[in-house]
């Protein structure tokens, strides 16, 4: 099903990269607490779009188009849970 050549290879790299970048913002918040500067509506349109290109990778065999958006979505899925959370403002 998955046929594993250069491009491929450089691809998961590039989604490693890309996908990685995402696991700072997710510390930080959740060591913080602080969301004031995370755009809930982005975060879903983001989300939106993550799913569509899981979608894409299933389509057409992609294991780096998959992989990437799947752990991408779970960062961007916390990154939600932690602006909902923190984001109501304590009395």
């Amino acid at each position: 099903m998955f046929d594993f050549d250069f491009i491929e290879i450089l691809g998961l790299v590039a989604a490693v990269l890309t996908t990685s970048a995402f696991a700072p913002q997710v510390y930080h918040t959740y060591k913080t607490k602080d969301v004031s500067g995370l755009s809930l509506p982005m975060y879903f349109i983001f989300l939106s779009g993550l799913l569509l290109w899981i979608l894409y990778g299933v389509q057409t065999g992609s294991i780096a188009v998959i992989a990437a958006n799947v752990v991408t979505s779970g960062l961007v899925i916390v990154l939600i849970v932690l602006k909902i959370k923190y984001g109501k403002t304590r009395s």
